[in-house]
C-alpha cells in the first residue's frame, strides 16, 4: 500500500484538513498518477456535505484529476510511464451489463465505482482526487492531448464532459439553436463546446453580469433571467436548452421556451426534486431530459475535441489550503470558473 498526502472531509459540518491516505498496490491492469492538478466540483461540496445523501468519513473528493503515469501494472497496454493523463468521475464498471457492453460505463446498470464515496473492488471507500498519488484501472485513464493547458484540463474530466455529452447527444451544431442555463463552471464549458460546433448560443444567467463573458466564449446573446420579459421574448426558440444549476428552477418557464421537439436537459443536479407540469411538455411536444457525464470513450473524443477547437476551461489555480475557502466562494458564486487545486501544495 502507498501512503499519500491528501485533504478530507472528516464530517458532513466541518472543514476539509490535511490527512493521508493508502492507494491499493499497483495491480497487473492498473497504472498510478502523480497527480499534478485537480479541480474543484460543486459536486464534491454537495457530496462531503451530505446533500445527496449520508456518506462514510472521511472522505477526500475531486473527480477532475490530470497527473503523469509513475508506473503501470504487467498488462498496461494502453498507457506509459511519462504519459499525460486524467482521470474524471469513474474509476470501474461491471463490464457485464448491457449499457457496459454497449460503451455507456456512465450508465452501468449495476452502478459504476465513482472516483469518490463508492465501494470499490475491494469493499473499500474510494477517495478522490484531491491527494497527490491515485491508482485506477487503466480503462478508465483518459490521455490529455498537449495541446490542453496542463493546468487547465483537470476541469474537462466533469465540467468538460457533463456539457459535452447531451451537446453531443442532441446534435448541436449549425442551424441549432441552444440555451444554456446558468453561467457557472459548468455553463461556460457548455458555452465554449456549444459555439465550437457552430450552433447558435445565447445564455440565460440571472443577471447580466457575466454577459462580456459569454459573448467572448461565443454566445450570441444573453439575457437576464430576473427580468420576467426575457421568457415572453424568448418563447418557442431553443432547439435545446442545457441546465447547469445545481438549484430548482421554475421548469415550465424554461420548457416554455422549446420550439417544436426541442428538449431540455438537466446536467445540474439539485437535492431537492423538481416539479413540473405536463401540459407544458405537450405544448410544441417538447422534452426534459437528464444527462449523466459521458463514456471513456466519449470523454476522451470531447478531450480531442477541446484540443482541436482550442477550448480550455477558465481557471483561478490554488493552493491545498485555500480549498475551504474555495468552497465558500464556489456556494457564493465568486469564482470564474472553476477552482484547480495545485497537487504539488499537499
Amino acid at each position: 500500500m502507498l501512503t499519500v498526502n491528501a485533504y478530507a472531509a472528516p464530517s458532513a459540518t466541518e472543514p476539509l484538513v490535511p490527512t493521508t491516505i493508502e492507494r491499493r498496490d499497483v495491480g497487473p491492469k492498473d497504472v498510478l498518477i502523480a497527480i499534478r492538478y485537480a479541480g474543484i466540483c460543486h459536486s464534491d461540496i454537495h457530496t462531503v456535505r451530505g446533500d445527496w445523501g449520508p456518506i462514510t468519513y472521511p472522505q477526500v473528493v475531486g473527480h477532475e484529476i490530470v497527473g503523469e503515469v509513475v508506473e503501470v501494472g504487467s498488462d498496461v497496454v494502453k498507457h506509459a510511464v511519462g504519459d499525460r493523463v486524467g482521470v474524471g468521475c469513474m474509476v470501474d464498471s461491471c463490464r457485464e451489463c448491457e449499457n457496459c457492453q454497449a460503451g455507456m460505463e456512465n450508465y452501468c446498470l449495476a452502478g459504476n465505482t465513482q472516483t469518490y464515496a463508492s465501494v470499490d473492488r475491494d469493499g473499500t471507500i474510494t477517495q478522490g482526487g484531491y491527494s497527490t498519488h491515485v491508482v485506477v484501472d487503466e480503462d478508465f485513464v483518459l490521455k490529455v492531448p498537449e495541446a490542453i493547458p496542463y493546468e487547465a484540463a483537470a476541469p474537462l474530466l466533469c465540467a468538460g464532459i457533463t456539457t459535452y455529452s447531451p451537446l453531443a447527444h442532441w446534435n448541436a451544431g449549425p442551424g441549432k439553436r441552444v440555451a444554456v442555463v446558468g453561467m457557472g463552471g459548468l455553463g461556460h464549458m457548455a458555452v465554449k463546446i456549444a459555439a465550437a460546433t457552430g450552433a447558435e448560443v445565447t445564455v440565460l444567467s440571472r443577471t447580466l453580469d457575466k454577459k462580456d463573458d459569454a459573448l467572448r466564449y461565443g454566445a450570441t446573446d444573453h439575457f437576464a433571467t430576473a427580468d420576467p420579459a426575457t421568457f415572453a421574448e424568448l418563447r418557442n426558440r431553443f432547439d435545446l436548452i442545457v441546465n447547469t444549476v445545481s438549484a430548482p428552477l421554475e421548469l415550465d418557464r424554461y420548457l416554455s421556451l422549446l420550439r417544436l421537439d426541442g428538449t431540455m436537459v438537466n446536467v445540474g443536479a439539485p437535492p431537492e426534486p423538481l416539479a413540473l407540469h405536463v401540459f407544458t411538455l405537450f405544448g410544441n411536444r417538447r422534452s426534459f431530459a437528464g444527462s449523466s457525464i459521458g463514456s471513456i470513450a466519449e470523454t476522451q473524443e470531447m478531450l480531442d475535441f477541446c484540443a482541436e477547437h482550442g477550448i480550455a476551461p477558465e481557471i483561478e489555480l490554488i493552493r491545498a489550503e485555500q480549498i475551504n475557502e474555495a468552497y465558500e466562494r464556489v456556494l457564493s458564486s465568486d469564482v470564474r470558473y472553476r477552482f484547480v487545486i495545485d497537487s504539488s501544495t499537499l
